[in-house]
């Protein structure tokens, strides 16, 4: 059904990626992945549709993530990437095109815009009561259903008329602080209240906007949430429970902090707060906090940056790919595509090149260093991609990664060994020194 949704959209979606994308000789007469006249022109002759339907089309495929207009490019999003391979990749386009359901259908221009954001959102409540209803609610219930939940809005933001008591007298206004004559002293404006803007039609809109997308089906006065948006609205409410269930209580935390208070919880408990924590915000923008936060200087938050992504799976896979020319986030991009591609992650270092591999066991190591304990430090020698001690220690001092020193010095002052101890101190002399 979500694919039926969403058919002519990532129809219109792979003519842009032919025609739009970088390189081709389609690009449109200004230079910009936009459709202009002459583009929708263009793709209507090629796709026998109308300039209006190629629009609509191109409107619902931005919407769904299906296609992403980049400067002067448009190029695939991962959805329309993973369309013939992955079911849940459609789902969650749709789900995408469903929460924008007031972009994909706007409201008209007459109706105030105060209104407007107070019906957009009241209608998850409306939502969620048709999903318990199990089948079609007359529209003057969804209306009654509505007008409370207004109401309840508007409380919430004290919007009342101040009307003075009975046994309130006026104050001289001479007796008022900050007044005198010909002063008076301004009243605290209060919000306008919406109360005159009729409800019926902006729920009419509403009901429609959400049809036009495949959320329900609305006529003969009465709305029926469709099996899709059943399910839309039950994953909307998971992900509430999943939220609600942080065992470490960083949700509201940015990504650096949640990810530092994650530090010393056990593999799995990490993984439930990576959940929740990403559970209370758009995927998109979680994706971009956490590259950000895996930039830092901090080595282990770049490794639990890269977990939590794990998590995300397959809607963070264009912004890994983006980091794959830095050469501190090279390595951990490398190995969370191969393990989203399939690959085992025991075998999934085989995509690492020697040089790469070094780095990341002295990013590791500069990790250990800063959070663990010296036995673990001395344990992570046995991780090496090299045979022995000597081959590490000269690839190491050549890899460049700016930690090295403190690293060798960290793992000089932990190792047992003497001799051992020896070679790496005067291997991170040599390179503080540049030899």
């Amino acid at each position: 059904m979500a694919r039926s949704c969403l058919a002519a959209a990532a129809r219109v979606a792979r003519w842009a990626d032919a025609a739009l994308g970088p390189g081709r000789d389609g690009a449109t007469a200004d230079g910009k992945a936009t459709l202009s006249d002459a583009t929708a022109e263009r793709a209507a002759r090629a796709l026998g549709l109308t300039s209006a339907q190629v629009r609509a089309d191109w409107d619902t495929a931005r919407l769904a993530g299906l296609i992403e207009v980049h400067g002067d490019t448009a190029r695939p999003g991962w959805r329309l990437r993973a369309w013939d391979r992955d079911d849940s990749a459609v789902l969650r386009g749709w789900v995408a095109l469903c929460d924008a359901w007031s972009l994909a259908h706007p409201e008209p221009e007459e109706y105030e815009p105060a209104a407007v954001a107070e019906v957009v959102t009241a209608m998850p409540q409306v939502l969620s009561f048709l999903q318990l209803s199990a089948g079609p609610v007359p529209v003057p219930q969804l209306l009654d259903l509505l007008q409370q939940r207004v109401t309840e809005l508007r409380t919430e933001r004290c919007e009342i008329d101040y009307v003075p008591q009975p046994d309130e007298a006026p104050e001289p206004p001479e007796n008022r602080p900050g007044t005198g004559p010909g002063l008076q002293r301004p009243r605290p404006a209060l919000a306008e209240p919406a109360a005159d803007a009729p409800l019926e039609p902006l729920l009419d809109w509403a009901l429609r906007a959400l049809a036009s997308v495949g959320a329900l089906t609305y006529g003969d006065g009465q709305a029926t949430l469709t099996p899709l948006g059943s399910w839309a609205v039950w994953v909307k409410l998971e992900q509430i429970c999943v939220a609600a269930q942080s065992p470490a209580g960083n949700i509201e935390q940015s990504a650096e902090d949640m990810l530092r208070g994650c530090a010393q919880l056990r593999p799995n408990a990490a993984r439930a707060e990576y959940r929740a924590w990403l559970a209370a915000r758009p995927v998109g923008s979680a994706v971009t906090e956490l590259i950000g936060a895996a930039r830092g200087e901090d080595a282990l938050l770049r490794g639990l940056a890269f977990e939590a992504l794990r998590v995300v799976g397959a809607p963070a896979e264009p912004e890994v790919r983006t980091v794959l020319d830095e050469p501190a986030l090279r390595p951990y991009a490398l190995l969370w595509l191969a393990e989203h591609d399939g690959a085992d992650p025991e075998d999934a270092h085989a995509v690492l090149t020697r040089q790469e591999a070094t780095w990341l066991w002295v990013d590791t190591a500069a990790a250990v260093a800063d959070h663990g304990e010296a036995p673990l430090l001395v344990r992570h020698l046995e991780s090496a991609v090299q045979p022995t001690v000597p081959a590490l220690l000269t690839e190491v001092r050549a890899v460049g990664h700016p930690r090295t020193v403190q690293v060798l010095v960290a793992l000089a002052a932990a190792h047992p060994d003497p001799a051992l101890a020896k070679a790496v101190r005067r291997a991170a002399f040599q390179v503080h020194t540049g030899g």
